[in-house]
């Protein structure tokens, strides 16, 4: 991912906001506020003919020093894309770009009414560890969220 793909990842960002079970958010956020959330490390694009149709980055679980081997997950593709691939190929290579940065656990938080995302997870290595009920609201109402590891079989063995 580079600066200059900013405004497609925000495009497809709000197209997931959009969706509703994709994020709590209900706004993108600006490029200075998205630089600073996510990791400068592992972040990945994914283009089909040029055009950006799907990213993917890490975020820290935690300020801890000792979890910095442990990223949360935030994948997103474009409404024109989905279905077709383009996830589990972003996916698979995040997976590869963090176990070479040293990450050895990889955590995704995904809404249940969400059944794709977690089935793609399924797909590449993720395991259900824990349901979250209502654990908040998006336009007033409660939604459950899954949660889903995945644990390097290369690094932290």
């Amino acid at each position: 991912m580079q600066h200059s793909d900013a405004d497609a990842v925000l495009e497809i960002y709000l197209q997931g906001i959009n969706t509703g079970n994709a994020t709590f958010y209900t706004e993108i956020p600006t490029w200075e506020t998205f630089d600073k959330k996510f990791l400068p490390k592992c972040r990945l694009v994914v283009e089909q003919e040029g055009r950006v149709i799907g990213w993917a980055v890490l975020s820290s679980v935690s300020i801890r020093e000792f979890y910095n081997g442990v990223g949360e997950v935030t994948i997103y593709i474009h409404e024109d894309a989905r279905g077709k691939g383009a996830g589990k190929f972003l996916l698979n290579a995040l997976i590869d770009e963090s176990e070479k940065n040293g990450f050895w656990s990889l955590l995704s938080v995904i809404h249940d009414d969400n059944p794709a995302s977690i089935h793609m997870h399924e797909l590449c290595g993720f395991r259900i560890i824990g349901y979250r009920e209502r654990i908040a609201q998006i336009h007033g109402k409660w939604k459950n969220t899954i949660m889903m590891e995945r644990r390097s079989k290369i690094v932290g063995v």
